[in-house]
This record gives C-alpha cells, structure tokens and sequence, in this order.
C-alpha cells in the first residue's frame, strides 16, 4: 500500500476529506430524577466504603449507621414522590435509554424494597443482644471477616474490639441491586442488575461472629449455585437475542408476536427460531425461579438460611423475592405473553411442587431457621399462583402479597435473634420449649408471625392469599387454588405445631434466655407486628393501591 493510500485512509478517517457526511455522536439522554431512589443507595454505598478507608475504627459504626438509615430513607422519599408525580400511571415509561422501566410496579416493588431492608438494617445494627466481649459491645458480625475461624487474629480482633462496619455499604449496593432488577427493561440491565445484589449477598452470608464454618459455608453453597443460576441466565439471554437480533423487552415481545417486519441481515438464519426462543425463555426462567426458591431449584435456600447472620437472613429472604419476583412477573408479562400457552402449563407444575414441597418438607424440621427457609419456599408456591393467573388482578395480588409477606418475614428473623443460649442463637425447636412462660410477650409477637405465614384471618398472610388465590381462580387456575389450600393446611400444621411448643410445654432448666433488645431490633419486630395487623384487619386500601400499580409499561 502507497504511502499516498495510507494518508487518503488517515485523513478520511479524521475527518479531514470525508465522502459521506459523518453522523455526530449523541450523548445518551438519562432521566436523573426518576432514576434517583437508585442512583442515592449507589451513591451512599460508595461514600460507605470511603468511610471504610478513612474513618477512624472507633466512629465507623455510628457512620455507617447513619448514613445507611438516611440512604434508604431519602430513596423512599425519591419513590413516593416518582409516585406522586404520577409515573406510577400517567407518566410511566422507559427511562435510561430504553434500560429501565419506570412504572406502577416498578415503584411499587422499590417501595417495598426498601421499607423492608430500613427495617432489616436495624436488626444489622444491633449490638445488645451477645454479652459485651473485653469491654465492647458486639453484633451478629465477625470481628475480622478476613482471619481464619479460630485463630490467634482473631482472638486478636475480638480482644481489639473490631467489628465488621462493611456489611453497611455491602448492603447499600445488595439493595441498589435489588432496585434495577425489577425495573429492568433489557436482559442485560437485569444480568447487571442480578449479580449487583447478588455478590454482596454471597460476602454478607458468611461473616456470622458464632457458627463461621457453617456460615462460610453457606457462603460458598450460595456462590457456586448462584453462580450456576446466572450462567443459566446469560446463556439463555444470548439464546433470546439470536431469537430476536434485541435484547430489548419490547423489540422480543414483538418478534414472539410477529409484529416484526424488518429482519437484521446479520441474524436472518436464527431471527424466528423457536427452539431458540423456548430454550432461552426456559433458562431465563431458570435463573429467576433459583432467586425466588422455588422447587426444584431451592436446594441452597434452607442450609443458606441456617448459615448465614440471622439479620443477613431476614434481610434476603424478604427483600431477594420481592426483587426476583418482580423480575419474573415484567418478563412473563411484558416479553413473553404471547408465550402463555408454553410457559403457564411449567409454572403450574413449577407451583404445585414447590407448595407441596415446601409445606412437606418442613414438617420434618427441628430448626427454626430451616423451618422458615421451607416456609419460604412453600410461599413463593403461593406467590406462583397469582403469577400464573395472566390477568390485572394476578400482578396487584402478587404485589400485594409481596409487600405482606415482607415485613413478616423481617420481624420473624428478628424474633429468632432473641432467644439465645451459651453458644449464641438457641435455633433448635427443643430450645423453644416452654417460651411462652418465660417471655409471655416475644412468644405472643412470633405467634402473630407463624400465624400470619399460615394464613389465618386477621393477620396480613390471609389477606394476601386470599387475593393470590381469587387472582388465580378468576385467571383459570382453580386446580392451583385447591393445591394451594391443601399445602396451606398441611403448613398450618407446624406453625401451630411451633406455637404448642412455646405456649404448652414446660420450660427446660437449661433452656435458652430471651435477650432485652435495644430500641432498634424492637422497632423492627414492632414494624412487623405492626404491618401484619394492619393488612389483615384493614388491607382495602393496599389492595387498591397495588392495583392501580398493577399495569406495566411498554
């Protein structure tokens, strides 16, 4: 090639000499204020990591309290007012250049979301319950999360006084996380989005202060399954975007329902393929029915629960299935409705098993950690339902319930905090005998919770199923509300069977003290009480705002 020929190519390509007219670049439009409940948790969890690094160790904690606390709620704030504005129905639609979808379910679930985490980060905070150790308060957190289980640095560490403040930014970024997954609009944003809240999750699991092996344990349990659900997710969005030439929700949608014209010449032998489209939907599904712990994919769920800090655990299994719920119900909904002849016969399988399994599978439980993680599992069966239903009601009952769901879910992980022996946490159901005598009132409070898991009137998990079930059997889905009713009956079982044990039997000599909680593990259990009885005796008013949160935008 002349040297003539090199410098035509180099002045072309600077523009210099140019044959057809260059198109300018254009900067990406980003909608700031609508994206703010997310862009404030980001923002504080990177000001909560400096705080790490430059924050004397004696002011860390009351920091990084505070800064968490003020995060949440300021981005609950920035929701209510997107809600206000009207962007939950007059105004919802696509933001971020198409990545987020700012919508009545999309504030609805954020709103969830982070109520239900302000009131997790408190039982975080915690730092009365363990006896004080060398003169200095401890909480649920390892000393020094990086030194081996046991060893002379960590003694070291306990002597000194350490405390793990991390976990304060690590669940900013979990939450932040969270926020997107619903909201996202393209399968990347929601792999982005997945394994932001994901990884904080794996690290947040296995820093407990007693029982390290087991946590860790669970740490690496949820990592290497997770990891295999994710895998499972992008190789289906990869399938998905060989099927459609788009990861966009709506571009998808358009071509399962053949409204396509216009056939990408790159991806013509692959654009319409529907093995493509069903086994990339089926592995999407996958990789969302793993986070909301439903059978067959629940394996991780119960020895994650019982491992992991029990606050971390309230704080997942609450926040995580409203997160993957809402991410389930948008790509059903929004991607593959024109798919409902081929996805809702597997989900009705999908929901069958995992209520029965759940509900089964705990009445053999001596744990009560491992007893809630089944409970979980039979929940997201019930949840499945009102998914399954394909109509308006279907997406406000799951709202609805999810919201329910949550803050009982929270204050029940918070009650297990409580009752503590020599070697921390008492979580064998033998320990739990004879509670109601020697703490009439935190016995009466986790009765309040059992019952609202078990769906009894009054309490908000009635009224939650209550509208699941009618969702599904308005939607054609009367066969699931029979199975439903059959699982919550044989649930109903071990939660009265729980609360015989607390009320009716003697207390052991030996048995296990409730600890005296500092005002914020008591405003967490209140919250829960709180929330519990207001949606069971009054949730008329919840329900009509999940349903005019129930549409989503395309």
């Amino acid at each position: 090639m002349s040297a003539t020929a090199v410098h035509s190519l180099w002045t072309m390509a600077g523009g210099v000499t140019s044959a057809a007219p260059v198109e300018k670049f254009k900067a990406p439009v980003i909608e700031y204020t609508q994206l703010a409940p997310v862009l404030i948790v980001i923002g504080v969890a990177v000001v909560g990591v400096l705080v790490e690094a430059f924050v004397p160790r004696r002011a860390r904690y009351y920091t990084q309290v505070f800064l968490t606390v003020v995060a949440l709620a300021a981005a609950f704030a920035a929701v209510v007012g997107l809600a206000a504005g009207g962007y939950g129905t007059t105004k919802a639609h696509i933001a971020a250049m198409g990545a987020v979808a700012i919508d009545g379910p999309t504030l609805f679930l954020q709103g969830t979301i982070l109520l239900t985490s302000l009131v997790a980060v408190f039982t975080f905070a915690e730092r009365r319950l363990d006896p004080a150790a060398h003169g200095n308060h401890v909480d649920s957190f390892a000393a020094q999360a990086a030194s081996v289980p046991g060893s002379d640095s960590e003694k070291a560490a306990v002597k000194a006084g350490f405390t793990t403040t991390e976990v304060f930014p690590l669940v900013l970024f979990s939450v932040a996380g969270m926020l997107v997954f619903p909201a996202a609009n393209d399968l990347l944003t929601l792999f982005v989005a997945l394994e932001v809240f994901s990884l904080p999750l794996y690290l947040l699991c296995a820093v407990a202060r007693r029982k390290r092996l087991m946590s860790q344990e669970a740490a690496v349990k949820y990592f290497l399954l997770g990891a295999f659900s994710s895998a499972f997710l992008l190789f289906g969005i990869a399938l998905l975007y060989g099927y459609a030439g788009s990861v966009s929700y709506a571009a998808i949608a358009d071509v399962v329902d053949g409204t396509v014209t216009k056939i990408d010449p790159a991806l013509a032998d692959t654009m319409g393929n529907d093995a493509l489209l069903l086994i990339g939907g089926a592995m999407i599904l996958t990789g969302l029915l793993f986070k909301v712990g439903a059978v067959p994919f629940h394996m991780w769920t119960p020895d994650v629960y019982q491992g992991a800090p029990t606050p971390v655990t309230g704080f997942m299994a609450a926040a995580t299935k409203v997160a993957a719920f809402g991410a389930l119900l948008r790509l059903l909904y929004v991607v593959l409705p024109g798919l409902a002849w081929d996805w809702r016969p597997v989900m009705w399988a999908v929901a069958i098993v995992t209520m029965l399994g759940g509900a089964i599978v705990a009445i053999t439980q001596t744990d009560i950690k491992r007893l809630l993680a089944y409970s979980s599992i039979a929940h997201a069966g019930f949840i499945l339902a009102g998914v399954i239903a394909t109509t308006p009601d279907g997406i406000s009952s799951v709202l609805f319930y999810l919201g329910a769901y949550s803050f009982v879910t929270v204050g029940a992980f918070a009650v297990v905090t409580l009752v503590r022996d020599a070697g921390g946490e008492a979580t064998h159901l033998s320990k739990w005998a004879g509670l109601g005598r020697r703490s009439p009132l935190v016995a009466a409070v986790f009765a309040v919770f059992l019952l609202a898991f078990a769906g009894i009137p009054l309490t908000s998990g009635f009224s939650g199923k209550f509208a699941v079930f009618k969702a599904a059997a308005d939607g054609g889905a009367g066969g699931l509300v029979v199975v439903g009713v059959i699982s919550s009956a044989i649930a109903a079982f071990f939660y009265i069977r729980v609360i015989v044990l607390m009320f009716f039997s003697e207390p052991k000599a030996d048995g296990p003290t409730v600890a005296v909680p500092s005002p914020l593990t008591m405003t967490t259990i209140a919250v829960g009480v709180a929330v519990t009885l207001v949606l069971g005796l009054a949730p008329q008013y919840f329900l009509d705002l999940a349903s005019q949160a129930g549409v989503f935008v395309r």
